[in-house]
């Protein structure tokens, strides 16, 4: 039963961010996203660890092992994840985030804003994804143009609504 219940979240989470990209202006980019949710590792681990469909199954499978292979499978394959974007930095000699390609911020919001909508359910409002970006804001390791960008997205959603937003960021092409 968790198989179907895990497969239909991720369905309906991957056909929201499809409706959203569209509006966003990447539509034919958004039938791409989260392809890799149908792998091995992270549809057994997803399908082994969902609960309730109100949250994400990486968040037990962690609490079980510490990590979630799922995770790391995903983040390393999909670009609209900031973790996707480090790479070593040979002046700091360390790793670094990198400046994301705006395609990828578009279809990072149009993910966490769908996300959103799927783990509210009718409890979903427009200032949903931006107080869960805010919650988490002094600990994610992401470029600050990137993460100034999707701000600025999220507030405006909150303030303006989806359709002042998409146009927004349909005609967005650049920093």
């Amino acid at each position: 039963m968790r198989f179907i219940k895990h497969l239909k979240t991720i369905l309906k989470h991957r056909h929201a961010v499809i409706r959203h990209g569209f509006k966003a202006g990447i539509g034919f980019q958004s039938l791409f996203h989260d392809f890799s949710k149908f792998s091995f590792i992270e549809f057994s681990s997803g399908a082994k660890f969902f609960t309730d469909g109100k949250r994400s199954p990486n968040e037990t499978e962690r609490k079980e092992y510490g990590y979630s292979k799922a995770w790391l499978h995903h983040k390393g394959r999909n670009r609209h994840h900031f973790e996707y974007w480090t790479d070593y930095n040979p002046i700091e000699r360390k790793i670094m985030p990198v400046k994301m390609p705006i395609k990828y911020v578009k279809e990072m919001f149009c993910d966490r804003v769908a996300a959103s909508k799927i783990y509210q359910g009718e409890n979903y409002n427009n200032s949903h994804p931006y107080e869960y970006f805010i919650g988490g804001k002094g600990k994610r390791f992401i470029h600050p143009d990137s993460s100034d960008l999707l701000e600025k997205w999220l507030l405006m959603l909150k303030e303006q609504g989806e359709k002042e937003t998409f146009k927004e960021i349909k005609k967005t092409s650049s920093y």
